[in-house]
């Protein structure tokens, strides 16, 4: 026979190390926490997926990739050889994933390639990207399925 239920430790407020938030306060406090947390969650991770072959060998058709972004504030200005995903300065609908061949502090632009230039519209055609029209870097491939794995991709930008 087990001890009585009268005989156990109570978690209540009494209990030394118990902590609990009850009343109505304790759901509004829960709630902005979760809201919190898929605003800035939400602001901060993207998927792509890639429609074209400006990206191949590195990123083909169907490849689909996550997005890290800044939540909030002015994006940094991304490295030389990273993958990015950028707002397509001629169509602000649409994003395109290519990687940084040139960066320039003093005007706070960039300029973008595809890794395959003969299947690419890339800085080429549309000039250097502002910063503001970066969306993030391209952190992990996950999917399809034997294609999947983190960054950085080794592939470098040939102007070819």
């Amino acid at each position: 026979m087990g001890p009585d239920v009268a005989t156990l430790p109570s978690p209540g407020v009494g209990t030394p190390g118990a902590r609990w938030i009850r009343g109505p306060g304790a759901v509004g406090i829960g709630a902005l926490v979760v809201a919190v947390a898929a605003v800035t969650l939400g602001r901060s991770v993207r998927r792509v997926e890639v429609a074209g072959e400006s990206m191949a060998p590195t990123f083909l058709p169907g490849d689909r990739l996550v997005v890290l972004a800044r939540p909030f504030g002015p994006p940094p200005m991304p490295p030389v050889d990273s993958v990015v995903a950028v707002t397509d300065p001629r169509n602000p609908f649409r994003t395109l994933v290519k990687r940084v061949v040139a960066v320039d502090p003093v005007t706070g632009g960039f300029e973008v390639g595809g890794d395959n230039p003969g299947a690419s519209t890339d800085s080429r055609m549309f000039g250097p990207v502002p910063r503001s029209s970066l969306v993030g870097r391209v952190v992990y491939r996950y999917g399809p399925a034997g294609r999947t794995g983190p960054g950085p991709w080794p592939t470098g930008y040939d102007p070819r």
